[in-house]
């Protein structure tokens, strides 16, 4: 069932990628579009319109737009994260360069809101509204998220409210979106979007565990990145919780330094979490988020077989097999 919906939008995809002039604006584009992912957000998209209409077609415009505005946010994100790789491949950043970047995310961005004008009023504005109120919210979790380095304390609900922004609310959009596209109002979906909200956390703190512990060859970005860049993840903060005051010093002392043997700076840094259970903490947390998602499903106004798809997707993306 999914894999005929992952093979649906990229085919949809395929038939929408810009070949227009000027190619040193769209090859970007097509570039970071075509390098993979595993289009968790137009899947779900797709997923929840089948599920209330039926016809799971009808959002693949809306599909498209949230996986463009995804790929947009990734482009920017590089640039502000310096990162090298991305899916494995060069960054767009770094196989163009930064102002390429830039434009070329602009662009994608305004592409994203074009395939909602694909849907008549009333439905066109009512998915522009969501759609705005989330672009805004990714903005500011990216914001967030750029100043918790600097900062000297981060609280877990902080941070929390962070990734919820930066990530889940896209999730929770594209389900909503989908769920509309297919009958219900904005009311009637919001249950979607709650859906979306706790699987995207569940989905960001595993990206977090991945980061320091995943296998580079599959987690698809450079293992220890976070740590290099000093970020106040949930791993960091929950081994400052249970760490004792020597090592409560030393990751103060890591946390706030630029080094350039940054394979050591991770091995230490990875060895305090386990030092400190916070890598069997944060699992502890996924778990309770995969949870509260799966809870959630029971509120769907859909049949009994439908729900056990989005259960069947939960799992299964949780469990990296997506």
């Amino acid at each position: 069932m999914l894999a005929n919906y992952h093979s649906a939008f990229l085919k949809y995809l395929d038939s929408q990628l810009p070949n227009d002039p000027p190619k040193g604006l769209y090859e970007p584009v097509e570039y970071i579009m075509q390098l993979g992912g595993k289009r968790i957000r137009p899947i779900l998209a797709l997923l929840s319109a089948e599920a209330v209409s039926g016809n799971y077609k009808d959002a693949l415009a809306v599909s498209m737009a949230v996986e463009t505005f995804h790929n947009f946010s990734l482009v920017h994100d590089d640039i502000m994260d310096e990162a090298p790789l991305r899916r494995t491949q060069p960054t767009v950043h770094e196989k163009w360069d930064i102002n390429t970047g830039i434009l070329s995310g602009d662009v994608m961005l305004v592409m994203a809101y074009q395939y909602l004008t694909n849907y008549p009023a009333p439905l066109s504005v009512a998915l522009s509204m969501l759609f705005s109120e989330t672009a805004r919210k990714v903005c500011e979790g990216q914001q967030y998220d750029m100043e918790f380095p600097n900062q000297k304390d981060v609280t877990e609900s902080e941070y929390l409210h962070m990734i919820c922004y930066k990530t889940a609310v896209l999730l929770g959009c594209s389900l909503q979106m989908g769920a509309m596209v297919g009958g219900l109002s904005r009311e009637e979906s919001q249950v979607f979007y709650d859906f979306g909200i706790e699987l995207g956390l569940a989905f960001q703190l595993q990206d977090d565990y991945l980061d320091a512990f995943g296998d580079p060859k599959t987690f698809g970005k450079q293992v220890g990145g976070d740590i290099i860049e000093n970020k106040k993840t949930l791993l960091y903060l929950l081994a400052k919780e249970g760490a004792n005051e020597a090592q409560k010093d030393q990751l103060n002392s890591l946390f706030h330094s630029q080094t350039q043997n940054t394979s050591d700076k991770i091995e230490i840094v990875k060895s305090l979490f386990v030092a400190t259970k916070a890598d069997q903490k944060i699992q502890e947390r996924i778990a309770q988020y995969t949870q509260k998602a799966l809870e959630k499903v029971n509120g769907f106004p859909i049949s009994d077989e439908k729900k056990n798809e989005f259960r069947t997707f939960a799992n299964a993306l949780m469990e990296r097999k997506l």
